[in-house]
């Protein structure tokens, strides 16, 4: 990524800039603002997070902002209510008073001096899920948003389910979350205040995946902050980014078929990070797309960002698959629009152990049973990858091993999938609760399986996600699944493979019952466009301002491992990330974070499950230190979810807190 250090407008840097709220809660922001603001006033962008401002989200933070600000945008980066150095408490994720805050915020730059009146709002993950859900209150002065790796549904397409089944996600970011509200604020910004916030603070903070673990269904909770219940809302311009190695790859696509405001879509290669310097390359110059995209609507400069494509995405090439891949081969394709003429649906016909394209779909001459062991799914890869360390899908073939498995003749010829593949299924179940993995497999020449897209389905959502029904052994049941967002090149001499199991450990959580699904008929819906000669698009290189300034103390490191006790069979699969430690050369900070995953399961019994999740958080300043320490633990039997986590916090080696949480929730379905 090239460094910019010189633009055309000098900025001035606030770190502690107060913006009261209605209910007297004070909000925190660093504010990076252009000197010429004062006579000619400028539009405002607004990032509205609870990450931590000075040091959490920071090393992203100093090459994005004074990159806008210094082309002449005020930036205002808002650490939320109860983080950072804000007052008040935080209860949840994209809740009523985040969002109205957010507004607030908005107002508030708007009537600026400084500010021209017209507002932006920016963010990845949960700054790109709440710039949508607060273009969808429609603040007057908000006229455009850019969100990255973000979700249009909830219970769809977050951390916490995919197609009705369970994410062990669900659990890892609630403990993740735990860690990351129990940091103190910074007394050379709060005073002697620090101390009675931050145990407030940790007094009141919620476990909460006692909350999610609650709403099993598309219940209300979940369509609150769920876009996609009326897209109609959203009328400022938004400029939609995600990844292909990402969990929310599928917004994009929704986002530029169903808004009618402007809007368009870049889907990329990479992981869980901003598109300037995620992985794998290539990095693109993202900054200079969204400063175009800013220019064009908070300035009125007349730059035809709105006559650029709809939708612009990376198709990958086919390759060996790895734990990490630090580039990704492929080529830019543009779509004027989504739908998209270009892109033909074509019927794959299943057979025994076959797929036929154009074939005819008929029940199986004899059916087809899938019983994966429980541990099938460990050569997944993460949710969301975003440390850079080894979270990618690995070589299929030992999950192919254990799944029911559908393979086409060697193509004769390259195709194109871009889009989302669906598979139609008649399924008879023997147990009353089950779910079912479905994989879209590349089988290449050098007989490596590679990971395409993949999909779930609890089965007894299969009418409704709003509404489960258990299942009637026996009886069929016609199911469909519908897989991610990907855009892939299939080479000549590859083969198609559809893998499919009824477990997708650690990934999902196991159905309550070990069974066996009958298949006997199924058709993929695959769509194809045609092969792309070459780059139908190109984007300018990778720019930042300049990276955060820093010391480091410890350098991180990063691993996974799966392994079996030959004595009781169990599987376990751990995750060891070290994200290093640093102190900041400005103003002296310093933080540290490491987290460990352990995931344990036996291959025949599903309530064997178990995830054992730690974290530890350290900082301080000179010869003040703090530390905080999380452990969270769930399991469970046929009727109930347990789950469990304790706090601790230290300051100077002195424990200041400690606190025990412990819940038991019925299962639904599941």
């Amino acid at each position: 990524m090239k460094t910019i250090t010189q633009f055309s407008h000098s900025v001035t840097e606030t770190p502690h800039w107060l913006i009261k709220m209605d209910d007297g809660v004070v909000l925190s922001a660093r504010v990076w603002m252009p000197d010429s603001a004062v006579d000619k006033p400028v539009p405002a962008i607004v990032e509205h997070l609870p990450y931590r401002k000075r040091d959490g989200t920071i090393a992203r933070d100093e090459i994005t902002h004074p990159y806008f600000s210094g082309h002449g945008y005020a930036c205002i980066r808002v650490d939320m209510r109860g983080n950072g150095e804000s007052t008040g408490l935080m209860t949840d994720e994209y809740t009523v008073q985040e969002l109205d805050d957010a507004r607030q915020v908005i107002e508030w730059a708007a009537a600026q001096p400084w500010c021209n009146g017209k507002v932006g709002m920016m963010g990845i993950s949960w700054g790109g899920f709440n710039s949508l859900q607060v273009a969808a209150l429609q603040p007057e002065p908000l006229k455009a948003i850019v969100t990255v790796c973000s979700s249009v549904n909830r219970y769809a397409d977050d951390i916490h389910y995919k197609g009705g089944c369970l994410l062990n996600t669900n659990f890892a970011w609630s403990c993740n979350m735990l860690s990351y509200s129990s940091r103190p604020p910074d007394p050379a910004l709060v005073g002697d205040e620090f101390k009675r916030m931050w145990l407030e603070r940790l007094e009141n903070q919620p476990f909460l995946i006692s909350t999610w673990l609650r709403e099993q269904t598309r219940s209300d909770f979940w369509k609150h902050g769920s876009v996609c219940e009326d897209y109609a809302a959203i009328s400022a311009a938004v400029l939609s980014w995600g990844g292909w190695h990402d969990g929310y790859r599928n917004t994009i696509a929704h986002l530029v078929s169903n808004l009618g405001s402007p809007v368009k879509g870049i889907v990329g290669p990479w992981i869980h990070k901003y598109p300037h310097y995620a992985g794998p390359q290539p990095a693109i110059g993202f900054l200079q797309e969204c400063l175009r995209w800013w220019d064009r609507w908070l300035k009125d400069v007349p730059n035809d960002a709105e006559s650029d494509p709809a939708y612009r995405a990376w198709v990958m090439d086919s390759i060996k698959p790895e734990r990490w891949l630090p580039e990704r081969p492929g080529r830019w394709i543009k779509e004027e629009r989504l739908p998209s003429d270009n892109i033909q649906t074509t019927l794959w016909a299943l057979g025994i152990n076959t797929l036929v394209r154009d074939g005819t779909v008929a029940s199986f001459p004899q059916p087809q049973l899938v019983s994966s062991q429980q541990h099938c799914g460990a050569a997944t890869g993460d949710f969301f990858p975003f440390a850079f360390g080894p979270e990618l899908p690995d070589e299929q073939s030992v999950d192919d091993a254990q799944s029911l498995c559908f393979d086409s003749a060697e193509l004769s010829e390259a195709i194109d999938i871009v889009g989302a593949p669906t598979i139609r299924l008649r399924v008879v179940p023997d147990t009353t609760v089950a779910q079912i993995a479905v994989r879209l497999c590349d089988v290449r020449a050098d007989d490596s399986s590679a990971h395409i897209t993949s999909g779930f389905l609890n089965l007894c959502s299969h009418q409704s996600f709003e509404h489960r029904k258990e299942l009637t052994p026996g009886v069929p049941i016609e199911c469909e699944v519908v897989l991610d967002q990907i855009a892939y090149r299939v080479p000549a001499g590859s083969i198609l493979r559809i893998a499919i199991s009824n477990t997708y450990w650690p990934f999902i959580w196991p159905a309550a019952e070990h069974g066996t699904l009958c298949i006997d008929e199924g058709a993929l819906y695959l769509p194809i466009r045609p092969t792309a000669a070459g780059d139908e698009c190109s984007f300018q290189a990778a720019e930042g301002s300049l990276d955060w300034q820093t010391d480091s103390i410890r350098e991180g490191s990063t691993s996974r491992r799966t392994s079996v006790d030959t004595e009781t069979g169990v599987v376990t699969t751990a995750i060891d990330i070290d994200f290093g430690a640093q102190r900041d050369k400005h103003h002296g900070l310093i933080s540290g974070e490491k987290k460990t995953e352990i995931y344990r399961i036996h291959p025949e019994d599903p309530l064997s499950a178990v995830a054992d999740i730690q974290w530890e958080q350290t900082g301080g300043r000179d010869q003040w230190r703090w530390r905080t320490a999380v452990t969270g633990k769930m399991h469970c039997d046929a009727e109930f979810f347990y789950v469990s986590a304790k706090v601790l916090a230290f300051e100077d080696n002195e424990i200041v807190f400690s606190k025990a949480y412990d819940d038991k929730i019925p299962r639904l379905g599941s």
